[in-house]
């Protein structure tokens, strides 16, 4: 489904029941909205993680603003603020008067822009193997040159110097990379995943050549006021779970959850835990796996 918002066109899809039955009365589901990483990738690859989540909330997903199978519009419209205000946007185009928001990698990004600027909006927020400030790319590029291997080290600096310009060396990237992204990475499943995926690689490389250099939310987290979920992979080397707990201390009713044997894919690297935590802080209690 596509929705016109705003200056664009935003694509979303929508999975599961938002009013249910129990007993003999109709419940509502709260409705989690859903932002995929990248920036330039789309949402397809988190279906099969979220997918069960259904029996606890109706999911929205939604490509970015210039990714996916949502508008392209010019390169200079492709900022966190817009991401943020087109997702608020949406909300309204459904009818919605709050939310809870999930964010992984570059969604947790523009998360934190929603929470900051939308606050009204949000009834809870999930913040999940990602960051509150450009800051991250230090740890990054200190772990590579101390556990990469030469071809790691090397694509990888081509990405934070240059940019990889062309699928080929994006689909390069993922593969050379793919066994530090995830504890459980196969280039065969991931094969099925890249040709599902719709990339704009112009998007990525922007990014690292732009906003990844400048933004940074870590002295405004004390704004955000709604609960709130953060959820780092004890192996990431992207944003480490030093990020996670900077965003959890700092933001007034966070709780902090560390995946002991993940990397950057929770939900591919710990599935159940992933879920269990989700529906946990879904149903307001995170004891039951928060």
């Amino acid at each position: 489904m596509r929705a016109r918002v705003r200056d664009t066109t935003i694509y979303f899809d929508v999975d599961g029941m938002g009013l249910v039955p129990d007993g003999d009365r109709m419940v509502d589901r709260p409705v989690l909205f859903i932002l995929h990483g990248g920036p330039g990738a789309d949402h397809s690859y988190l279906k099969l993680r979220m997918g069960p989540l259904t029996d606890s909330a109706q999911l929205v997903y939604l490509d970015h603003r210039g990714a996916g199978r949502s508008e392209r519009g010019d390169a200079s419209e492709w900022t966190l603020a817009n991401h943020a205000a087109d997702v608020d946007a949406l909300r309204q185009y459904l009818g919605l008067e709050q939310i809870v928001l999930f964010g992984t990698s570059y969604g947790g990004f523009v998360s934190q822009q929603f929470a900051l600027d939308f606050p009204e909006s949000l009834a809870g927020l999930i913040l999940c193997s990602t960051a509150p400030s450009f800051r991250i790319l230090a740890d990054t590029q200190r772990l590579v040159e101390e556990q990469g291997t030469p071809q790691q080290q090397e694509i990888c600096r081509k990405l934070w110097e240059e940019g990889l310009q062309t699928e080929e060396a994006l689909h390069e990237y993922f593969v050379t990379m793919g066994p530090i992204y995830s504890q459980d990475f196969d280039e065969e499943s991931f094969g099925v995943g890249w040709r599902r995926t719709i990339w704009n690689v112009e998007q990525l490389d922007n990014w690292f050549a732009g906003e990844r250099r400048s933004f940074d939310f870590t002295d405004r987290l004390a704004e955000i006021t709604c609960p709130t979920l953060v959820m780092s992979g004890a192996h990431d080397w992207i944003c480490t779970p030093e990020q996670g707990r900077i965003m959890s201390e700092r933001i007034p009713r966070a709780h902090h959850k560390v995946f002991a044997n993940s990397g950057h894919s929770v939900g591919q690297d710990e599935p159940e835990a992933f879920l269990a935590a989700m529906r946990g802080f879904l149903a307001g209690d995170c004891s039951a796996g928060c």
